[in-house]
């Protein structure tokens, strides 16, 4: 139950990125995002810069987070590659309207990040990182942290994007960053119970 859990997370995010957020070029912080952003600066396609990030979180996850979370990071890494490369190839965009595509990818990515930390894995993003700052310091809330990466991604991409791109990416940012810390209260609460 905790792999399928791990991929389908997975593939909640990456259907949401591929099909609602890359084709409408809504960036929200996160490691695709942060690739739209590089693969803008380097001329380099956005799956193969997010697959070479996410080999680079797959190692700290391994160092800094222990054997316990490596088999769920590999599977969702593994996941999360095979699933938006092949999504990403096929160059759909579901929804062609800006702000309801921003909306349902942030609800879809958070429910993808929850499944994934909830079986004790990373998303292999910056979650990776709000990770290991929670297990130095266990009153890190994780969702807050992935969100004010996810700002100062967004801020960088400013550039790229422009300020109309850089606040639907806040508001993405805020929608996911809400949806995944309710579903993680709702969870310890349930757990405490």
């Amino acid at each position: 139950m905790r792999i399928i859990k791990i991929i389908f997370g997975n593939v909640l995010m990456t259907f949401a990125y591929a099909f609602l957020a890359v084709p409408n070029r809504i960036i929200n912080g996160g490691v695709t995002s942060f690739s739209m952003v590089l693969s803008g600066m380097l001329g380099w396609d956005t799956a193969v810069v997010a697959d070479g990030i996410m080999l680079l979180f797959m190692g700290l996850s391994y160092v800094f987070l222990g054997g316990h979370y490596v088999k769920g990071t590999l599977i969702g890494g593994i996941s999360y590659m095979v699933s938006f490369s092949i999504f990403h190839s096929l160059h759909i965009c579901l929804i062609p309207i800006r702000l309801p595509a921003a909306l349902a990818a942030a609800l879809l990515v958070g429910w993808g990040y929850y499944l994934c930390i909830s079986q004790q894995a990373t998303a292999v993003s910056f979650d990776t990182i709000a990770l290991i700052l929670k297990k130095k310091n266990p009153r890190v809330n994780v969702a807050v942290v992935m969100g004010g990466i996810n700002v100062c991604v967004l801020l960088l991409g400013a550039s790229s994007y422009g300020a109309a791109s850089v606040a639907l990416g806040i508001l993405f940012t805020g929608i996911q960053t809400l949806t995944l810390d309710m579903l993680l209260k709702n969870r310890q609460a349930a757990k405490n119970t």
